[in-house]
């Protein structure tokens, strides 16, 4: 068998990491399987859908490389396919035609919680508490219209109706999760519901189990916020016929006080996370360890994953958001980040800081394989960066002034000499330099770097002197140290 898994957001919002995760999941199942990975948008809250949203969703997957095998899927655009197969099940008697009106349905509701109220009354005998408790659940009970046996007649040959399931009134409905494992429920706890609603659209209910169908899709691998919605989606398939999906449930991702996930545990959008500056290789990394592990290994690239992922491995608990170790992991792709594509990235992150030209770009080029370890994000390599370009002269850190006092502007008027006369301009031959220095001079680094490094980058964050100095450049090193000497 081939397996074929889907993704199927709702563009009603934007794509979050809990819904990166589980599409990483279902990559990840169809790729160790070489089938097939699809996308689905669910859109048939047309209400609440929007073209941004939807354009937020694929071009986050994109982001993080999770491209979908064929073109996506609209949901909208199955209505008739979804309809038809409302019409299918009226036929075959597993569906009908229900008239109850929702003012009909309000007024169950309210009959209900009335009974349920008074119930708790003291004025009545316990006898009579129990019957009007007997009465609530019944009204409150999954739905069962009196449409559903057939024996009563539609008010008006014109009279509005939705499709209703026929739901199973006896027995079990059971769900082995490949997550939770077996589960079951009585059948009696499912509605007759609705399939096609007054308006003649379909549910989002029958268009899910419809489009799975239609899709081949082998594997449901979803949030366990969908777990009641498979107990209401199986008795479709079975009033079709079809055959059921494996469905697995993954539990949901919680903040570091395992608590809901919110905004303030850092439940943005997938895309905020590429504005920050995580790396996509870096967040599926991370999220794939929130709900699944292999062995000891900690971190995985996509190819890795892919090679060893079952839904064996997927967790039965709920992970935690750890922002700490999310930078850890970007850390360390950011490390193993091609040279190339990190100078790209790591320019537009400084471009956002100043003009960025040829000789800027050099710079970086040079200090990169150094300071790429001095951030957790690009922003932060590129502030890393920063005394490239600035050398802080308007804003000399306290130190930094301290080491530029007058006695130190001798020793810094030397070693400027020194430099000036150097042949060669590399890392190696200005260590020799300034070690030479010391020892012409009786001088230890201790006396010789302060002045130096706070002529260079005003007391800005920067590695051992030698590699400043080589990735500055002789005319730039000149240049700062000539600003604090006397003219």
């Amino acid at each position: 068998m081939s397996i074929v898994t889907r993704f199927a957001p709702s563009p009603t919002g934007m794509l979050h990491i809990g819904g990166a995760r589980t599409a990483l999941f279902n990559a990840l199942l169809a790729k160790h399987h070489k089938g097939k990975f699809l996308l689905r948008v669910e859109d048939t809250d047309r209400a609440r859908s929007t073209d941004e949203a939807t354009q937020a969703i694929l071009e986050g997957l994109s982001w993080l490389g999770l491209t979908p095998d064929e073109a996506p899927v609209f949901q909208s655009q199955n209505a008739a396919r979804h309809v038809e197969c409302a019409q299918a099940m009226i036929e075959n008697g597993t569906a009908f035609r229900c008239y109850t009106t929702q003012e009909e349905l309000q007024a169950r509701r309210e009959a209900g919680e009335a009974k349920r109220a008074a119930a708790k009354s003291d004025d009545l005998s316990d006898a009579e508490k129990a019957a009007l408790r007997t009465e609530a659940v019944a009204l409150l009970a999954p739905f069962r219209s009196p449409w559903r046996g057939g024996d009563l007649d539609p008010p008006a040959p014109d009279a509005p109706f939705t499709i209703r399931l026929r739901a199973p009134d006896d027995g079990v409905i059971t769900v082995d999760d490949g997550v939770q494992g077996t589960v079951s429920i009585q059948s009696s706890e499912i509605d007759d519901l609705i399939l096609v609603r007054a308006d003649g659209s379909p549910t989002y209910m029958l268009a899910v189990v419809v489009d799975d169908h239609d899709m081949e899709v082998t594997h449901v691998l979803r949030g366990d916020d969908h777990f009641r919605n498979t107990f209401r989606q199986i008795p479709i398939y079975q009033a079709m016929g079809w055959a059921l999906p494996e469905f697995a449930h993954v539990p949901m991702i919680h903040g570091d006080d395992g608590a809901k996930l919110s905004k303030r545990h850092g439940a943005l959008s997938t895309l905020a996370y590429r504005d920050m500056g995580y790396l996509p290789e870096a967040m599926n990394a991370y999220l794939l360890r929130l709900g699944w592990s292999h062995g000891d290994q900690e971190i995985f690239t996509f190819e890795e994953a892919a090679s060893v992922f079952t839904m064996a491995g997927l967790n039965k608990a709920p992970s935690r958001l750890d922002l700490d170790k999310l930078n850890a992991v970007n850390s360390h792709f950011i490390r193993a980040a091609d040279p190339d594509r990190l100078l790209a990235l790591v320019s537009e992150e400084v471009s956002k800081l100043t003009e960025l030209d040829d000789a800027l770009r050099q710079k970086l080029e040079l200090a990169l394989p150094t300071l790429k370890a001095r951030g957790n994000t690009l922003p932060e390599v590129a502030a890393a960066c920063r005394f490239l370009w600035d050398a802080n002269q308007d804003n000399l850190t306290k130190n930094a002034r301290k080491a530029l006092r007058d006695d130190k502007l001798i020793i810094l008027a030397k070693i400027r000499e020194a430099l000036d006369q150097t042949d060669s301009w590399t890392i190696e031959t200005l260590e020799g330099v300034l070690g030479a220095f010391c020892a012409l001079h009786t001088l230890s680094m201790g006396q010789v770097g302060p002045p130096l490094r706070a002529a260079l980058t005003g007391g800005l964050p920067a590695p051992d002197i030698a590699p400043v100095l080589y990735w500055l450049g002789r005319e730039d090193v000149l240049a700062r140290i000539d600003r604090h000497l006397p003219a």
